[in-house]
Formats: C-alpha cells, structure tokens, sequence
C-alpha cells in the first residue's frame, strides 16, 4: 500500500469504534431530518403552519443516501454478530427477539399516537386519543387513508428482520456456494469499479417503479428492496473483506467529491423545477444519475473517514451507541406530539424549530435511561435483559448491545 493512502485503522477481528459514531452521527442528523420536513413542502404526517421551499435544500444533502447508510451498517454488524454467533439457528432466534419485540411493542404502544396526529391534523379526524386507541386503532383497515394498526417509521426494522432472514438463508448455502459469492463480490468491489457499480446499481434500481418515492409496504416495495437489501449485504461483505476496505480508503476522498457533485446537481434540478410541473423523461436521468452519485459516494466517504479517523474509544460511546435505538423507537413519536401541542400557539419557526428538536432529545433521553433502569422494560426498548459492564462497539448489530435503526 502507498503511504499516499490511508490503510484501514485496524484488522477485520478487531472492534470498529469508527462504525459506532457513524452511527450515532447519522441517527442525530436523521433526527433533525424529521424535523426539517415539518417545515419543508414535503409530505410528512404533520406539517408546520407555515412551510419554506429553501428547507429542501439541506434536506436534499441528507435524503439521498441516509437510509442505505444505516442498511449497510446493519449489514456489517449483523455479520460481526453471525461470526460470533454459537449457530446459525442461535443467531436468528436472538435477532428475532432483540428486533421483533421492541417492534411489536413499538406498534401496540410508542406508534400509535402518530397516526392519531395524523388524522386529527390532516384528515379532520375528531375523536380524542383514548377513543382511536380504543375503537380504532387495533381495526386492521384503512381509516380514512391511513392503515391502522400501523409500524409507521418502524418499518425500517421490519425491513431489517426480513433482510435478516436472507443472511441466514446465505448462510445455510453449501460453503463452496458461500465463498464464491464472497470472492464475486469482493473482486467487483476491490478495485476501480467500486464507486461506478455501486453508482450503477442505485440508478438501476430507482429506474424501477416507483423510483425514489419508497412506500414502506414489505411485499409491495420492490423499488426500495433493489435498493436496500443490496446494501445490507454490502456491509456484510464490507465486514469480511479486507479487499473492499483497503478500495474504500484509497477511493474516499474522490467519493466525497462526486457526492458532493451529485447533490449540487439534485439542487438544481430542485430549483429549476417545481414541484408540481410535469418533467419530461429525458430530464428525469440526469437527476437519477446525480442522486444515485450523491447517494453511493457519500456513503463510501462516510465509511472512509469513519475508518480513518473515527475508529477510537470516546467518553460518551458506549452510552451513545447503546441509546441510538431507544432513540430510534420514541423520536418520531415525540416530534409529532410535541408539533401537534405547539401547533395551537403559533410559536415563532426558529422557536418551534429548537423546542422540537430540544424536546425530541430530552423526550428520548428520558425514555432511554427509564428503560434502562427499569429490568422487564430494557427488551421493550431494544436492549438486553441485563446491562453488560463494557460496551462493544458496533461488532454488534442494531438491536444488539448497540443498535442503529432509523427512519
């Protein structure tokens, strides 16, 4: 290797501090994400009184390439966790238990308030809560646009059990099969083809119907699953191969400077068209071209800085790292409580801006360390029935001693 380029910081065995505070840095921009569409002219379950055009523009920096980001970190550790695992059966069943539980108790309990601001704000909905809670929430059907009952943003960990699944259906296949589908993949990634085929991937898949507009329905969202289970599956090999992460410390640098390119060119296309004009098709695949570039190179960016600088232990880490999918469950739920509760007073936007973004911190910190301290809670909340006296960075997965879920 060419002193020119940074080698990654430390072996495959070892625990990757970098992949932790990617995490947890991508779960504190998702959250102002979430609140940033309050104000933006996006859809969102709940929108400000008043709402800005120029808000899409930091939020177009983000869209992009968020999710697959958190999708290709479940992968890695997922993997980590599998190598670790006594047994492929042993592996599901606790991934099932730390993903499934706090998924189910998510929809019966942290959940449903959503879909209530939801109708009440948009749909003229008149009922109180406890009356949705009570008559209409648990109808399994479609309330007036709105499926009830509903995983709303916990669709990510549904995604990410069924993605789980495939790995163990990868995992039972014959070894020759296995190993040569790693060794396939690694020769197409470890070298200059990296960032043109993952380029090329994205695009392909937001050709399919659909596009970039995912609909969070796990067997009608083949769009998202060309997308995103590839992804997932990326950060497994990533795990594994030493090939890929010596091509990602070699190419990041030129990764974060197409990312960049490509998200100066989804702005321009944001300002020259409105958002209710008809585009004509030749001028929807330079778009394409210039999302899936932002999307596939921020990511290999971001894994690159994380390996080059970020893969060290850190005061607040192992308490970071344990939270981010407590925050996950609770965040969204806070935002649109807290922006239907503001809604009345006509707050100033800068104000209600901070008291969203303060109280959804406060908000999940409070349910976090409630959780945490209270033993037949922790499952509910993503974590384990007994707290661990140190903290594994992110050798383990979303769901794990560490999760990372978002969306």
């Amino acid at each position: 290797m060419s002193a020119h380029y940074a080698t990654p910081a430390g072996p495959l065995s070892s625990r990757h501090y970098g992949m932790d505070w990617l995490r947890i840095g991508a779960f504190a921009l998702l959250i102002l994400y979430h609140v940033g569409l309050v104000f933006s002219t996006w859809p969102y379950e709940l929108k400000s009184a008043r709402s800005y055009e120029w808000v899409a523009y930091p939020l177009l920096a983000l869209n992009a390439w968020r999710l697959s980001l958190l999708f290709a970190i479940s992968g890695y550790a997922s993997a980590a966790v599998l190598a670790r695992a006594s047994g492929t059966a042993a592996f599901l069943r606790g991934r099932l238990a730390r993903l499934g539980i706090p998924l189910l108790f998510g929809m019966a309990v942290v959940v449903p308030p959503q879909p209530w601001v939801w109708l009440t704000m948009a749909k003229g909905y008149d009922h109180s809560y406890l009356w949705f809670l009570a008559h209409d929430y648990f109808t399994f059907r479609n309330l007036d646009g709105v499926m009830v009952p509903s995983w709303m943003h916990l669709w990510f960990v549904v995604y990410l059990l069924a993605y789980t699944l495939v790995l163990v259906a990868l995992k039972l296949l014959p070894a020759r099969v296995r190993t040569w589908l790693h060794d396939t993949g690694e020769r197409a990634l470890e070298g200059w083809l990296l960032l043109p085929l993952g380029i090329g991937w994205i695009y392909l898949a937001r050709r399919l119907p659909g596009g970039w507009t995912d609909n969070h329905d796990l067997v009608n969202d083949l769009h998202a699953h060309a997308a995103y289970l590839p992804m997932f599956l990326f950060g497994v090999l990533l795990r594994k191969s030493e090939g890929v992460r010596l091509a990602i410390a070699r190419q990041w640098k030129l990764a974060a400077a197409l990312a960049v390119l490509g998200y100066l060119g989804v702005s321009a296309y944001e300002w020259h068209f409105l958002a209710d004009v008809r585009i004509h098709e030749a001028w929807q695949d330079p778009f394409r071209v210039a999302r899936a570039t932002q999307s596939w190179c921020a990511i290999i960016a971001l894994f690159g800085i994380a390996d080059r600088y970020w893969n060290r232990e850190g005061r607040w880490r192992t308490t970071l790292a344990e939270a981010v999918f407590p925050f996950y469950i609770i965040h969204q739920t806070l935002i649109l409580v807290i922006g239907y509760w503001l809604r009345p007073l006509h707050p100033d936007p800068l104000v209600e801006f901070a008291v969203l973004v303060a109280g959804t911190a406060v908000g999940s910190l409070a349910f976090y360390f409630g959780g945490r301290a209270i033993g037949p809670l922790r499952p509910l909340i993503g974590l384990k029935r007994t707290a661990k006296r140190a903290q594994a960075p992110i050798e383990t997965p979303p769901g794990e001693d560490s999760e990372g879920a978002p969306a």
